[in-house]
């Protein structure tokens, strides 16, 4: 399972005009599900994502978590994290799982980043085709991937 996290101080996600998802200050997080991926990748990335130390403290230092800082989380399936760019010109999506495996993967992916996190998050909806808009804070720009934890 791959994720790229984004701080950002806004964000959106919009699907044929409607907004879907509207957060401020928090984690974008975009999610890719490969074919062997368990709930144990799901719990050891959303460990990861709602403890890791990127958010400011009071002298400017990324010093505190999602949770301290008591920020908003939005979770966007994006099977293109998995894109393999090694030969030619046109990426293969192979390593993305198909639908019927990934779709239950990110709902109870995100189920389980509500429960850990104790509220609602804001979510794109699988397979849409979706707009997101953004303001990267920082910018902080990390990913994760739990089969090549670093």
């Amino acid at each position: 399972m791959r994720a790229i996290l984004q701080r950002v101080s806004r964000a959106t996600v919009s699907i044929d005009g409607e907004v879907v998802a509207d957060q401020e200050a928090g984690l974008l997080v975009l999610l890719g599900v490969t074919e062997p991926d368990t709930s144990s990748d799901i719990d050891w990335l959303i460990r990861k994502i709602i403890n890791m130390r990127i958010f400011d403290d009071a002298n400017g230092q990324m010093n505190l978590s999602l949770k301290e800082i008591d920020g908003e989380l939005t979770v966007v399936s994006q099977f293109t994290l998995l894109a393999s760019t090694k030969k030619g010109n046109r990426p293969s999506y192979l390593a993305a799982a198909k639908p019927d495996i990934s779709k239950p993967l990110y709902e109870e992916f995100c189920q389980k980043a509500e429960a850990t996190l104790g509220k609602a998050i804001g979510t794109g909806r699988f397979g849409a085709m979706m707009n997101i808009s953004l303001v990267n804070s920082g910018p902080v720009t990390i990913s994760l991937d739990s089969k090549r934890p670093e």
